[in-house]
């Protein structure tokens, strides 16, 4: 299985985990299988809010799942009609949400969980308060 995971800088399955899809610098890709780390740019890093292309971003890589922090409801739709699940969770290194998500511990995304707005940061906070 292919993960995609937004990180703030690429250390490998070190990687600390981005607040947000969206404007994150880079995304790490694991291959569960192989544990293979590979970096890939964020290519939509400077889109409009609201308005980002997750496709784009990720470079034309088509991952089984995305597991984020925070993320808009249009790149949420737009990676669910691409086939690609998406999961939440809450910070940490590329290595605890690997881990966290082969042991079944993550829960996908909801929209009402999507970003609502950043607060003043890249951090999202959720429709539900």
């Amino acid at each position: 299985m292919k993960i995609c995971i937004p990180v703030s800088e690429y250390r490998e399955l070190s990687s600390p985990v981005y607040g947000h899809f969206g404007s994150a610098p880079c995304f790490a890709l694991v291959d569960t299988d192989t544990m293979k780390v590979e970096r890939l740019s964020n290519r939509d890093h400077d889109h409009v809010h609201g308005a980002c292309s997750p496709m784009k971003a990720m470079a034309g890589v088509k991952p089984d799942v995305v597991v984020v922090s925070g993320i808009g409801t249009g790149a949420l739709l737009g990676l669910r009609s691409a086939g690609i699940k998406v999961c939440r969770a809450d910070g940490g290194t590329v290595a605890q949400v690997v881990r966290l998500l082969k042991d079944g511990k993550l829960s996908e995304m909801d929209e009402n969980a999507a970003c609502a707005g950043h607060a003043g940061g890249y951090d999202c906070y959720s429709k539900k308060s």
